[in-house]
């Protein structure tokens, strides 16, 4: 017994030992085969981390240490990018980002079009009475104001955030289809320097869903032209991504080209089947841009159906005012019946999503109405039937009662066109989803498979299946492509002096779970997931730890050389 307390006291002193100047590492990562970000050849290596960051990477190396990982038989990789995560609202509530976690995922990068500041009065009480399942106080105003509320509370991912083209409008014009005063857009400037000097990434854009439609281009060049004085660029889910999808990247390569700010697309895509072989043209136009000189990028999700609202089934001038004005005009008859016509035509004049997928390809998954949630899961077209109405008058009828925007999936894309994307050299990815687990309030909604499984299925499916691309480069555009584009210099890499972000995992079985029919299936593979050498997964398992933190773009005011200035930087970027 006397033996047993003993040992049991020595293991109590070895597990508060601290390194001293001689053992310069904290954890060390033993016999993996590292994949450093560069899309070089791997080799078999370790990787030594002391506090927050890597102090070196090699082979065998000697250093006492507090932790050792065995990753024999594993990849080493930096850890993941999201390039378009919803989790803005899941973190308030669950800051572990599980979905996410167990795929590697390392940074959430938000802010597709909409960001969470700068807020004015009015914008901060509808964000509260415009709340669906998840419930939480509305305690910031500016961006830089949310994001340190999220890192307070404590979070396992870092976060980032653009600043929202569709924001800054509603700051100044509120919701309506009208065009800014030069005072109104100088208004509007300020406030995305303000947002950069808080640091935001850029500017980001969604330019199909009132009221960030109602922005002509001359409006998105100024806003990028403040972002990218300030070190940032611009992203977008642009004006279109079927029937006028090439339109669509002329423009946002003529921001590029005015602006002088680096460009990406959110979620590039062909939709609609009769959109499907323009992905070719759309291509050309991409790599057109960047022989002359521009800057552009793109990221995408790794399947064939998006997920968003049916907002996007409906024409854009009958939501002016905001959520509550389009509906009370929806139970209008007469607007009504205009609307199903518009809803019908086959080359509408807003982004019809509804019309490429069709009734059946439109699948219900989210509901802030009680009364409604049994309808998740299904299809517009069998609610329509159910209902005896057409799905036209469903999908309106639907909108009404939730009092929301209802959130479907809307099966759009070619498999052969998907496969095909995930090779380009200039992609990066995003899963267009927020971080989620399958227990709690999430429990509530259905969701997009693509909330558990995007990163995994690029890993199993795309690179270890299909062969369409080398692990490598799938880790070079998972990590240090993205972080490149954003200008984070001092992540997305296995080099000495970069932040401690690793991804550990099995390439023999790394893979997405999630189905459309059962979406909340966590990805396997993932073993080890270190975030600022914090451990937050290990072995597979969440441990919990607040390891994520504020990652914040060129612009911000907090970097010795910050702050936005009267003229361009000479910027260095990859791309």
């Amino acid at each position: 017994m006397r033996n047993l307390i003993a040992l049991a006291a020595c293991l109590v002193l070895l597990s508060c030992a601290t390194p001293s100047d001689e053992a310069p590492f904290d954890i060390v990562v033993r016999n993996g085969t590292i994949y450093d970000g560069s899309g070089g050849e791997p080799f078999i290596g370790d990787v030594a981390i002391r506090g927050d960051r890597i102090v070196a990477v090699g082979r065998k190396l000697k250093g006492a240490r507090l932790t050792e990982i065995d990753a024999t038989g594993l990849a080493v990789a930096p850890g993941f990018i999201n390039m378009l995560s919803w989790s803005t609202e899941s973190l308030l509530v669950d800051g572990r980002g599980l979905s996410d976690l167990k795929q590697g995922v390392t940074l959430e990068v938000m802010g597709e079009g909409s960001s969470m500041g700068p807020w004015n009065e009015k914008m901060r009480r509808q964000e509260t009475e415009r709340q669906g399942d998840i419930k939480y106080p509305v305690t910031w105003v500016t961006l830089d104001e949310y994001l340190t509320h999220l890192e307070k509370l404590g979070i396992s991912p870092n976060v980032a955030s653009f600043v929202g083209a569709e924001t800054v409008r509603t700051h100044v014009l509120g919701e309506e289809d009208v065009d800014p005063t030069p005072a109104e857009l100088a208004r509007m400037r300020a406030l995305v320097v303000a947002a950069m000097e808080d640091g935001a990434l850029g500017v980001g854009s969604s330019l199909i869903y009132a009221p960030g439609s109602y922005a002509d281009t001359d409006e998105l060049v100024a806003l990028t032209t403040e972002a990218g004085r300030c070190g940032g660029m611009y992203i977008s889910h642009m004006r279109s991504e079927g029937n006028r999808l090439l339109e669509a990247i002329d423009e946002l390569v003529d921001i590029a080209r005015r602006s002088g700010a680096p460009a990406e697309i959110f979620h590039l895509k062909a939709a609609g089947k009769q959109n499907w072989g323009k992905l070719d043209a759309a291509i050309a136009r991409i790599e057109a841009a960047r022989k002359d000189g521009l800057r552009i990028t793109a990221n995408m999700y790794t399947y064939t159906a998006g997920s968003t609202g049916l907002d996007a089934a409906m024409p854009t001038w009958v939501q002016a005012g905001g959520r509550e004005a389009w509906i009370k005009r929806l139970k209008d008859p007469a607007t009504r019946r205009e609307v199903i016509a518009e809803m019908r035509t086959d080359s509408p004049a807003f982004e019809n999503l509804y019309r490429f997928a069709g009734a059946e390809g439109t699948l219900l998954v989210g509901f802030r109405n009680p009364k409604l949630k049994p309808l998740t899961g299904k299809t517009l077209a069998e609610v329509a039937r159910m209902r005896g109405v057409s799905p036209e008058d469903a999908a309106i009828d639907l909108v009404i009662e939730d009092g929301s925007r209802v959130q479907v999936v809307y099966f759009l894309m070619s498999e052969d066109n998907v496969r095909r994307q995930t090779a380009l050299p200039w992609m990066s990815f995003g899963s267009d989803a927020a971080a989620l687990a399958p227990e709690g309030v999430f429990l509530q909604s259905s969701t997009h498979p693509r909330a558990y499984g995007n990163v995994a299925r690029l890993l199993g499916r795309y690179v270890r299946e299909e062969k369409a691309l080398t692990l490598a480069d799938a880790v070079r555009r998972l990590s240090a492509f993205p972080a490149q584009n954003l200008g984070l210099h001092d992540r997305g890499s296995l080099k000495a002096g970069m932040y401690a972000d690793l991804a550990i995992f099995d390439p023999a079985t790394v893979g997405d779970a999630a189905t459309y029919e059962s979406p909340k299936q966590f990805a396997t593979g993932m073993r080890w997931v270190l975030i600022n050498g914090g451990v937050a997964l290990k072995n597979g398992e969440p441990t919990g730890l607040a390891t994520g933190r504020v990652v914040r773009g060129r612009g911000w005011k907090g970097w010795p050389d910050g702050g936005c200035r009267a003229t361009a930087r000479d910027w260095t970027w990859a791309w």
